[in-house]
């Protein structure tokens, strides 16, 4: 297996992660994307199939994108002199695992490893937070994997999330 950036291939191998809206992004929108500079996509694969699938772009919490009482906890984080309006964060736009690898913890892994990369890659761009607009049936997958609420009531089809990446450091 291996994990290569969209722009590194001409063609997507066969995908199918049950969503509609997820496979369409991969083989219509991605490269559209990225040669837009809008979002990074990154593609597992082996020989005969996309396994797996996720998307990366720029975010930020701030104060106008969550709920005030959870505003205040956050910024507790931050010395008072260190208040910003807003702070750093690094979207996984979309991710996606094919169905035939559902349960084999290729979703957990591909979190784990986007945590990793953004905490190694700190020299080129700064970034304090993960985020994540989670499908409904998504948000006990990305809590498990350490994600926190952004706000107290979810939007129509996502709920906001967020992972502090300073955990990983301390």
């Amino acid at each position: 297996m291996r994990l290569i950036k969209i722009e590194d291939t001409e063609i997507i191998k066969p995908f199918n992660c049950g969503d509609d809206d997820l496979n369409g992004f991969l083989l219509e929108d991605a490269r559209f994307y990225q040669e837009q500079l809008i979002a990074n996509t990154f593609i597992w694969e082996d020989d005969e199939e996309t396994i797996a699938f996720f998307s990366l772009l720029n975010d930020k919490i701030s104060q106008t994108t969550m709920d005030k009482n959870l505003w205040r906890k956050l910024r507790k984080a931050f010395p008072h002199q260190k208040h910003l309006g807003s702070y750093p964060a690094v979207k996984i736009g979309r991710l996606g695992v094919a169905a035939s690898h559902r349960g084999e913890g290729i979703g957990t892994d591909i979190v784990s490893a986007v945590k990793q990369m953004l905490i190694n890659h700190q020299s080129v761009s700064a970034t304090r937070f993960l985020t994540v607009d989670a499908y409904h049936s998504a948000v006990s997958f990305y809590e498990k994997n350490g994600f926190r609420p952004l706000v107290n009531e979810s939007c129509e089809d996502t709920f906001p999330m967020y992972f502090d990446l300073i955990q990983l450091i301390k």
